[in-house]
């Protein structure tokens, strides 16, 4: 019974005792607020509307681990930089001449401003790929999946190099 009685006192202490740890380990000091700037498109090929969706995916994944509220200038952090890359290259070939996939690669370059810790200030490039078969063409639902992965691995790298302490 008492050895049962310490076991939950000690589980009660340490849950409660770390009020700020976060399961997502995000560090984010006092701020309380980010912005995402517009992220400008200057990569060599344009496909149209990726820099809106790729700062809605990094927005959505920073409110949904961590309690920063969004704002849209003033922010303890800001996020602000530009695709710096969008192509297509063949990975693998096959017989007269013809690929048999293809690698769809993004990099973007990001500023993060920390206004309350500056020393946590980082400019960065991320990259990341998909690949798909040399016979698809790389639209409609190839291209949503394509950005979907590609999205979800940049902005988890973004948030792991500006927010997370491990």
């Amino acid at each position: 019974m008492k050895l049962k009685l310490i076991v939950i006192i000690c589980l009660a202490f340490s849950i409660t005792s770390c009020g700020i740890y976060s399961f997502s380990g995000a560090d984010v000091g006092e701020a309380k607020t980010f912005q995402v700037n517009y992220i400008n498109n200057n990569a060599s090929i344009i496909e149209p509307g990726i820099e809106r969706t790729f700062r809605l995916e990094l927005q959505d994944l920073i409110q949904n681990q961590t309690n920063l509220g969004l704002s849209t200038e003033g922010a303890d952090l800001i996020y602000e930089g530009e695709i710096t890359e969008y192509y297509i290259a063949p990975i693998t070939a096959v017989a007269e001449n013809t690929a048999a996939q293809n690698r769809l690669t993004i990099s973007v370059n990001i500023r993060f401003i920390n206004t309350l810790e500056p020393e946590n200030d980082l400019e960065r490039r991320f990259s990341f790929y998909y690949d798909y078969p040399g016979g698809q063409q790389l639209i409609g639902s190839t291209l949503a999946t394509a950005l979907d992965e590609i999205y979800e691995r940049l902005t988890q790298d973004i948030f792991n190099a500006t927010l997370a302490n491990w």
